[in-house]
């Protein structure tokens, strides 16, 4: 909780701009979403993903074409959020070009929010 000033010319122009909660440049370049962020989001969206409900537990079945069991990332995060997570990279230096490439190259990942009852535990992943 904020006193006011007592006159409205014992404002400074700083403490107005802020009280009126008008955005400056610097406050959109801090509020500007990070690298990370965008591609996080940008992961997420082109990860699809299924959800099954089971009566003691939940499936969640990833499509992460091109990956290897050993480049997907399980974990447990903030408690309760279930992250999985990968990376496709080009492979370059191979025997022959590609022709097309259809599957993505890049960062997979996908965020569940888990009850909050979950055993985090007893999460367990299968390939």
């Amino acid at each position: 909780l904020i006193s006011p000033p007592s006159s409205p010319a014992s404002c400074t122009p700083l403490v107005a701009h802020h009280l009126m909660d008008i955005p400056d440049e610097t406050d959109k370049a801090f509020n500007a979403p990070t690298r990370t962020y965008v591609r996080d989001a940008k992961a997420m969206a082109a990860t699809p993903a299924d959800v099954k409900e089971y009566p003691d537990s939940y499936a969640f079945v990833v499509d992460m074409p091109g990956l290897k069991s050993g480049g997907i990332k399980v974990q447990v995060e903030d408690g309760n959020v279930l992250v999985i997570s990968g990376e496709r990279k080009r492979e370059d230096g191979k025997e022959g070009n590609y022709l097309r490439m259809k599957l993505r190259v890049g960062k997979f990942m996908r965020k569940f929010s888990l009850p909050d009852n979950a055993n985090t535990d007893a999460v367990s992943a299968v390939y």
